[in-house]
């Protein structure tokens, strides 16, 4: 396929005006055009790398943790019509014996159709129980190495991130023990700043050790001037965009449920129904919140775009494969006009979604 016209995402983070050519389902930049190949007539679309949503619970009525294979395909082809081509799911904090059968469907998940699984984020059970936010406090427990161990292996290494509290009790452990065989989450944490600077922690301590900051730009989760303070103060290099969504996303108003906890929404506000101070998760896909960020939010375009593409698959190693349209990386490719409308969906060089 070769793509014309479009004002290509550089590696640069720039918009360049030009083709892209795609073969064998990767991006291969002056490349002969052969005999009867799909050409696609941009007309001066936005041409954006595929999106990486790294942090994100569920979709259309599917929860990533009700490990259901028909629910994962379900939330995979959702995430593929909103631009988001690699998802790495998140867990909430459950016991091991409910996280074994997440991992099983996991394992078994072939990437066929949909976006492609490329990792699980272990948001629970290694959290503070003073910041379980909408977790359910009955299954939080102190970071067990083994544990992690037997669910990684039983997910065949599909585990990316794990999420922990640095201060609690032997949670320190784990972090020496194991951040050569995962990236370490700092997250539902009341650490300090001294506690954080043995690891990528919160704040000060990530911004002085050069951590990369998860921010959800829903336009609920956190002020709009907090998001563009975050920007400028990390740089654009460190910012993840993720959505947080739960399985409401993608469906009307209405009571839904995230890690076994009454949920009710209403617009793009999500919460535990009895506890309705308290936001569990969001009703909003990653696309939406990358483009609230540009058109709500005043984020230059440039840097939303690499805080949900590039850096998100950077953080979790798979960028050598997504979130870039750099030679070699996978043909994935979403057009949007001026107001980043979703025109057509490529992946792997194929075109999935048209909208135009």
């Amino acid at each position: 396929m070769i793509i014309k016209n479009a004002r290509i995402y550089t590696p640069e983070h720039t918009f360049k005006t030009g083709d892209l050519t795609i073969r064998d389902g990767r991006i291969a930049f002056g490349a002969p055009p052969l005999e009867g190949e799909e050409v696609l007539d941009a007309n001066g679309a936005y041409a954006l790398p595929g999106l990486v949503d790294i942090h994100f619970h569920g979709a259309v009525g599917h929860d990533f943790c009700d490990a259901d294979e028909a629910g994962l395909q379900a939330i995979a082809d959702f995430e593929a019509s909103k631009g988001v081509l690699a998802i790495c799911p998140a867990t909430m904090t459950f016991s091991e014996e409910i996280l074994n059968g997440i991992m099983d469907v996991a394992a078994a998940h072939k990437n066929g159709q949909g976006a492609d699984l490329v990792g699980i984020n272990m948001e629970g059970p290694y959290i503070s129980p003073k910041k379980i936010g909408a977790q359910n406090p009955k299954y939080v427990q102190g970071a067990d190495a083994a544990m992690f161990r037997r669910l990684q292996a039983r997910s065949g290494g599909l585990i990316k991130l794990v999420d922990v509290a640095p201060e609690e009790p032997g949670n320190l452990d784990f972090i020496r023990d194991c951040h050569n065989e995962v990236c370490i989450s700092i997250a539902h944490t009341c650490t300090d700043y001294d506690t954080a600077n043995r690891a990528p922690g919160p704040i000060i301590a990530a911004l002085e050790d050069g951590a990369d900051v998860e921010l959800i730009t829903d336009n609920v989760h956190i002020h709009p001037a907090v998001v563009r303070f975050t920007f400028n103060t990390f740089g654009d290099d460190h910012v993840i965009l993720i959505a947080d969504s739960m399985m409401a996303c993608g469906l009307p108003d209405g009571a839904y449920s995230l890690g076994g906890q009454a949920v009710t929404v209403r617009g793009p506000r999500a919460t535990l129904t009895e506890h309705p101070d308290t936001i569990a998760g969001s009703a909003t896909c990653l696309y939406d919140c990358m483009r609230r960020a540009v058109c709500e939010m005043g984020v230059p375009l440039e840097s939303a775009v690499r805080a949900a593409t590039e850096n998100p698959a950077r953080s979790i190693g798979v960028d050598a494969d997504y979130g870039s349209l750099a030679a070699g990386r996978y043909g994935n490719v979403v057009l949007a006009d001026d107001d980043l409308n979703i025109l057509a969906v490529v992946q792997k060089g194929k075109v999935i979604h048209d909208n135009r």
